[in-house]
């Protein structure tokens, strides 16, 4: 039936726009693009791996405290003691090689740790709930995801347009040098920012984990999704990358049921589309 695969589709972006606002948010305030931000998703369904292993009682969910408290933490210290460092540097492209050869020690890490097989979470009936409303089946999960989604985008919203701290990351992010004759350190405004982008990461991660199989290698494939719905968004906007998402999500649903062996083909043609059509994505350029 097309209404629920597009409905399934709307659900699925949800999920994809989660990939893409960590991306969006470090973009949108210090101009870098984190070509690690694919792998640390990838790690994130790993963290949340371990925990649920060490609390097998705890409801999936549940997991999202854990995940963004360790998320964050990793997000910070990597921008503190690496890509600050980077940015200070005359060549404008360091922070991206930087984060490049990141990823690629990432990923060997956890190949290295984890080994190459496929992974998921052990999740009880939760992954198998669904609702029925006019005869349509939809999950509880990809609901959930898609609930949590804009719950998150509304939070990071209203934290930057109504408070303290994000009235000064923003500031930061149009006037660095300005900020800094106002007392405030830029390089530490950077440090959360990166921190809040992997904890978006780690929850996109963990609710990823609930819903497939994961493995040190499922990161570049998220990476991709993650660049196409920051890049179709607009970059720098996050409710375009939640918008972003869900084109591409019903994208690939109605693709894959148009021919199910086309991958994620559609979405991609859809991108390209929207590339030469719209080359400023839905939302425009962040300048």
């Amino acid at each position: 039936m097309w209404v629920g695969t597009i409905i399934n589709g709307v659900l699925l972006g949800g999920l994809y726009g989660l990939f893409g606002v960590g991306l969006a948010l470090v973009f949108g305030v210090t101009r870098i693009i984190n070509i690690m931000h694919g792998e640390f998703i990838a790690l994130s369904a790993f963290i949340a791996l371990g925990i649920a292993m060490l609390s097998p009682q705890m409801h999936p969910l549940l997991l999202i405290v854990p995940v963004v408290v360790i998320s964050f933490g990793l997000g910070y210290a990597l921008q503190a003691m690496f890509v600050n460092r980077a940015m200070r540097l005359p060549d404008p492209l360091a922070p991206l090689l930087l984060t490049f050869g990141l990823s690629v020690i990432v990923r060997n890490l956890m190949v290295e740790l984890f080994g190459v097989n496929p992974r998921s979470i052990h999740q009880s009936d939760f992954a198998q709930l669904s609702i029925n409303p006019f005869g349509i089946p939809i999950g509880v999960l990809p609901l959930a995801t898609l609930a949590l989604a804009a719950l998150l985008f509304v939070a990071l919203q209203f934290v930057l347009r109504r408070t303290e701290i994000g009235r000064i990351v923003r500031a930061t992010a149009d006037n660095s040098e300005v900020v800094r004759l106002m007392g405030v350190r830029p390089s530490s405004v950077y440090n959360i920012v990166m921190g809040l982008s992997f904890a978006l990461a780690g929850i996109a991660g963990l609710m990823l984990a609930l819903r497939t199989t994961f493995t040190p290698f499922s990161g570049v494939e998220r990476l991709l999704i993650s660049f196409e719905v920051v890049v179709l968004g607009g970059l720098g906007s996050f409710w375009g990358a939640m918008l972003g998402g869900i084109v591409l999500g019903v994208a690939q649903l109605v693709g894959l049921r148009l021919n199910p062996n086309s991958g994620f083909l559609y979405g991609n043609l859809v991108f390209f589309a929207f590339v030469m059509l719209r080359p400023n994505g839905l939302f425009g350029v962040r300048q």
